[in-house]
């Protein structure tokens, strides 16, 4: 059987076993992680922080649950204008104050990383979605234009089966255990690139950031908790919106995507035809965001 294997080859290329092609592999190495800053926001949480670009517009952009900035710029590469890229609370190099936290918590991340840059544009990933969410439900008018990719909960609770995997993932990087990380972040990637260089690649930088880093604990209320009170109050919002969703992921389900698209005023809604939308149409999600946005 021919499948994953920790830890990688010496020459990032993918180790398998069983049958199959024998030629030397050699995969292209991750590129190096860039230098951020660390913030002081006025609610007193310390995030750390990416600027990249340059001008105006300005847009701020939110991770997913257990991520970081190294998987949201790849969104950005097309965007104009400045680009800030964050790690919310309990990621990364970010403060981990006193939990339990919720969504109103990482909006006033989001929101004080949005300020301190004077962003006017958006997009939130996942966990950063329904983050950006709970904002725009405080202050409808904060954004001219916003993107949600891949959704994951609007004002009902995710599936039990989703808050596991997210749990799995809390604790194999407490226990320190890679190849349990590994396991976990692997089923992310579609089975036919994930014995190959570039899926190796991105498995081994987001291992190194994760053990490196860690996750915060208090992280760990975050799965079973709602993004808002009440999707009728994002009637309000005046915000274009550009929503992305895909068929297929036990994650993100679409109907999360088509909720949250039939709840904002002036939301178009995209559904891609199967899941892993980062390796299966990157160049085709890369320009349907800058389009929108720029």
């Amino acid at each position: 059987m021919r499948d994953f294997r920790w830890p990688p080859p010496p020459d990032g290329g993918p180790r398998t076993y069983g049958p199959g092609p024998s030629a030397p592999r050699t995969g292209r190495p991750a590129l190096p992680e860039p230098a951020t800053e660390i913030v002081t926001t006025p609610h007193g949480v310390r995030l750390e922080r990416l600027v990249t670009g340059s001008g105006r517009p300005v847009t701020v952009f939110a991770h997913g649950f257990g991520s970081g900035i190294a998987t949201t710029r790849p969104l950005g590469s097309a965007v104009t204008g400045g680009k800030v890229f964050f790690q919310f609370r309990g990621h990364g190099r970010s403060g981990a104050p006193p939990g339990p936290w919720t969504y109103r918590d990482l909006a006033r991340d989001l929101r004080a990383i949005a300020d301190l840059s004077g962003a006017g544009r958006a997009v939130g990933v996942s966990l950063g979605a329904g983050a950006l969410g709970r904002l725009l439900t405080e202050s409808p008018e904060r954004f001219e234009r916003v993107v949600f990719f891949l959704p994951a909960v609007l004002d009902e609770a995710r599936p039990a089966a989703s808050t596991e995997r997210l749990h799995h993932l809390l604790d194999a990087v407490g226990a320190g255990d890679i190849s349990a990380v590994a396991d976990v972040l692997s089923a992310e990637i579609p089975p036919a690139v994930r014995n190959t260089p570039a899926s190796w690649a991105y498995l081994r930088q987001r291992i190194d950031q994760l053990m490196r880093d860690g996750l915060a604990p208090e992280l760990a209320d975050l799965p079973g908790e709602v993004a808002i009170p009440d999707r009728a109050v994002l009637s309000r919002v005046t915000a274009r919106a550009l929503v992305i969703g895909c068929v297929g992921d036990d994650l993100h389900p679409v109907a999360a995507a088509e909720a949250l698209a039939a709840a904002l005023p002036k939301a178009e809604l995209h559904v891609y035809d199967r899941p892993g939308v980062f390796w299966t149409n990157r160049a085709d999600l890369r320009e349907r965001i800058s389009t929108f946005l720029n």
